[in-house]
């Protein structure tokens, strides 16, 4: 009885790095939408002037004759919303390489999923839309929030499958793909190809290290100021450069998790033989073994892998919510002055665009044979997560900004739009996943 109760105990204490994900976007999930909440209230009322106030107060950084002046929302939409980006390169990475995406058979269903995520909203975009001045709108409607539909999932509890949960995170990551591919290529004002060219040269530093398996995190991180500041002066969007440091962060561990074990099991040995001391310290010797015991953890921890365990907590937490809470706060006083056209254009996109997007080619997969289903996930529940990839937000706002960066017009009726697509979306694929699964 002892030995089940322990193994049940260390069961529920040891959890898959997936859960521990999932855990994460979940919990951003509600801060995301509770920021978006707390936004809408506040911009529409009698403080909304105090909002705006705030967000277009002008933060300057200077050093000598180098001055960097921008208000507050660029600063968060430029630069905190890289580390975003950088996080998302990382993801990438890692599932091209040793994730849901590192092989044909794995890749196919979520790769189908997001092709049809990604084309069919954008075509029903420009079919309700009709009006040129709005056409740059079309990107918004592309990326899914892993954050808020994985918070969705995670409402119906345990009755949902983890690999439905996983095709979810894999599609939603090649749609980020996409996304920014858009960014760089359709969202970058005119480009100075003279500073993209000066920023090459620390792009070859970086992949050079990355080649040699060499990784120094302050090395990396003035290299990446240095990337990062070429691109904003450049034209092309900052965040693109995030996403390409990222593909120049190694995989690769300097030892192999066996060598480490035996060095765990031998240094734990001389910590437990080592001389034992009455004070609440320790001793010089149990230092320099703990010191060498932290020294083998690095070399044994994937760069990558790492920089992503360290910053998802930080971006989940902190970036998304700081971004909804700037990003989301439209005001409805002027209600009547809004493109509905434009509005409805992009709620009908998310909800009709993602759900139809997703269900037809994941289907033409299937049948095609060459994408597999799960065996514990129906087509019912690929229906339902298809209509939970209309929530959009995050991505969706952030393109926005750049589609109509001087309309607040356009940008405010896109936010309607994204705001009102994602609701309905999310409610619809939530409805249809919590009947799937009480007929399962």
């Amino acid at each position: 009885m002892k030995i089940k109760s322990r193994s049940k105990k260390i069961k529920n204490i040891i959890v898959t790095p997936f859960e521990k994900f999932l855990a994460i976007e979940s919990l951003s999930g509600l801060l995301l939408f509770g920021a978006t909440i707390l936004a809408l209230i506040w911009a529409n009322s009698s403080y909304g002037n105090l909002y705006q106030e705030i967000l277009n107060y002008n933060l300057e950084f200077k050093i000598q004759d180098f001055n960097l002046s921008k208000p507050l929302i660029l600063w968060i939409n430029d630069g905190l919303m890289a580390i975003f980006f950088f996080l998302i390169g990382l993801e990438i990475k890692r599932e091209i390489l040793v994730g849901e995406l590192n092989s044909l058979k794995k890749a196919s269903l979520p790769i189908f999923a997001a092709f049809g995520g990604i084309f069919i909203p954008i075509t029903l975009f420009f079919i309700l839309n009709q009006s040129p001045e709005t056409s740059k709108g079309w990107g918004i409607t592309m990326a899914t929030d892993i954050a808020f539909s994985l918070a969705i999932l995670q409402l119906l509890g345990k009755k949902i499958p983890l690999s439905l949960k996983i095709f979810l995170t894999a599609f939603a990551i090649v749609d980020d793909l996409g996304a920014v591919f858009a960014i760089a290529i359709f969202y970058s004002e005119t480009i100075e190809w003279t500073l993209i060219g000066y920023s090459l040269l620390p792009f070859a530093i970086l992949i050079l290290m990355s080649y040699k398996g060499i990784f120094n995190k302050f090395f990396v991180f003035v290299l990446s100021i240095v990337i990062w500041l070429l691109f904003l002066k450049s034209g092309i969007h900052p965040t693109v450069a995030g996403v390409l440091i990222a593909f120049t962060i190694p995989i690769s561990q300097k030892i192999k998790l066996k060598t480490y074990s035996k060095k765990l099991i031998e240094i734990s040995e001389e910590i437990c033989t080592s001389d034992k001391n009455t004070k609440p310290i320790l001793s010089k010797e149990q230092i320099y073994l703990i010191d060498d015991l932290q020294d083998w953890t690095e070399k044994v921890q994937s760069p990558l892998q790492h920089l992503e365990h360290s910053i998802h907590s930080w971006v989940a937490y902190l970036i998304i919510p700081v971004f909804a809470l700037a990003n989301a706060g439209v005001s409805f006083n002027n209600i009547d002055n809004l493109d509905v056209n434009l509005s409805f254009a992009i709620a009908l996109s998310l909800i009709l665009g993602k759900s139809i997007g997703i269900s037809l080619f994941s289907y033409l997969g299937l049948k095609l044979k060459y994408a597999e289903l799960s065996e514990d996930i129906n087509f019912t529940q690929i229906i339902g997560v298809s209509f939970l990839a209309g929530v959009g937000f995050t991505m969706s706002m952030f393109v926005a900004n750049l589609a109509f960066t001087s309309n607040q017009l356009f940008i405010d009726s896109s936010k309607v739009g994204i705001i009102l697509g994602s609701v309905v979306a999310g409610i619809i694929g939530y409805l249809i996943l919590k009947i799937s699964t009480k007929k399962n």
